[in-house]
């Protein structure tokens, strides 16, 4: 018989003995596959209610404030706020870089940023203004939850929106009158009389707490100005932001304008990727952990009720090698079961969770509460099979190797 049929025939007579003795004690192997499966059952559940919150906070993140992605003049993004005028830019010049793009773009709307006061007679309030195109921004807002009026429409060419924390300083409500006082950039003052028709929440209680929001035209000519300070840009639903980020990047490099992704113009969501991810290491490593002990614990019983005949496979001719091999395919046999049963077990319990939600308070800095779910992804649920694969394979190298290296006279006294 050729070498590689007698191999493959071993390694069938090996897996052939190794399923007869996982199933040679049914509850011991049923507690066993329990603790893989419910491990890597909680690894999938745990890591997808994580990417919700990725989730949940990008969109919140893209459909109130940034967009999918912004395009400025260079440096604005750090040192505009100090020099607000020095970086204005021609609307048309910075629609003209998403040409290579073009396909993925939904929309393109203009911002123009500036500080000022607003007051309403006996108050006055410092706030951040964003000048913004209001049927677009309509669309693109979709995360901005009004609490009074309506968004912004072309037609309110004197109207106004305002944070929830803003409305709340000023005790204005939606038809009260405003003035609004701002710096032009030849350093005088102008004033404008605005109406409330809207106050909004977003997710992020400081950016409500100072912004306000009015038509580009109207702060424009409030300022003696045509220009803007960046182009906001929606990508059609499926478009990759990071991938057109990129695109832009390596057509323009050393250009006088720079290109920043939603993800990088937030810091909170940056810092939050980061924390959580830490700590879902940290809980896969725990687990990992957990079923390795069960592992353990479940193999070295077996393995010591068979040392009677481990010693008489020793007796008989078999290697070390094949007897390390049988224990080490047990667990294999053992580790693919349980990964698969947790794996159905975990898309179960995550979609029934999802089914019915999970509420969650407002998160640090916002007053915004959400419905949590589990989101249910390839990697997540391949990731925490393998885990649990890895964790029972690993744990049987010890066991196998105490009873392959047992002496045949040792092993054959258990059998007395």
């Amino acid at each position: 018989m050729p070498a590689s049929l007698q191999w493959v025939s071993s390694v069938r007579l090996r897996a052939s003995l190794a399923l007869r003795n996982v199933l040679r004690h049914r509850q011991r192997t049923a507690f066993t596959l329990c603790a893989i499966a419910f491990g890597v059952a909680a690894l999938i559940i745990t890591g997808g209610f994580i990417q919700d919150i990725y989730r949940q906070l990008a969109d919140a993140i893209i459909h109130s404030q940034s967009g999918h992605l912004q395009i400025a003049r260079k440096d604005y993004f750090d040192l505009g706020t100090r020099n607000p005028s020095g970086f204005l830019s021609d609307e048309a010049s910075l629609r003209g870089v998403l040409h290579p793009i073009r396909n993925d773009v939904q929309a393109s709307m203009s911002r123009l940023s500036t500080s000022g006061i607003i007051s309403t007679g006996p108050r006055e309030f410092p706030v951040m203004v964003e000048a913004i195109e209001p049927a677009k921004e309509a669309a693109l807002g979709v995360s901005l939850r009004y609490l009074e009026g309506a968004a912004l429409q072309d037609t309110a060419q004197y109207g106004v929106s305002l944070g929830a924390g803003v409305a709340k300083a000023l005790n204005v409500k939606v038809g009260d009158d405003v003035t609004l006082l701002v710096n032009t950039p030849g350093g005088s003052l102008n004033t404008v009389d605005l109406k409330v028709t809207g106050v909004f929440q977003s997710f992020f209680k400081e950016y409500d707490d100072r912004a306000i929001r009015a038509p580009l035209a109207t702060i424009q000519s409030l300022m003696g100005v045509q220009q803007a300070h960046v182009l906001v840009v929606q990508l059609r639903e499926g478009a990759d932001a990071h991938a057109a980020v990129e695109t832009l990047r390596s057509l323009h490099p050393g250009a006088s304008y720079e290109v920043r992704g939603w993800y990088e113009l937030s810091d909170f969501y940056e810092k939050t990727v980061q924390l959580y991810d830490r700590q879902f290491g940290a809980v896969r490593f725990v687990i990992f952990l957990m079923v390795m002990l069960s592992v353990i614990n479940a193999m070295n019983m077996s393995v010591f009720e068979r040392l009677g005949e481990v010693g008489t496979m020793r007796a008989l001719g078999n290697s070390t090698g094949s007897v390390f091999a049988l224990v080490v395919m047990e667990a294999v046999i053992l580790g693919l079961l349980g990964a698969l049963a947790g794996l159905a077990l975990g898309v179960a319990a995550a979609k029934l969770i999802s089914l019915a939600g999970i509420p969650m308070p407002p998160p640090p800095n916002s007053d915004l509460g959400y419905v949590a779910r589990v989101h249910l992804d390839a990697w997540t649920c391949a990731t925490s099979a393998i885990t649990g694969f890895l964790a029972t394979a690993i744990a049987s190298l010890r066991p196998a190797r105490l009873a392959s290296r047992m002496p045949i006279c040792t092993a054959l006294r258990q059998a007395i």
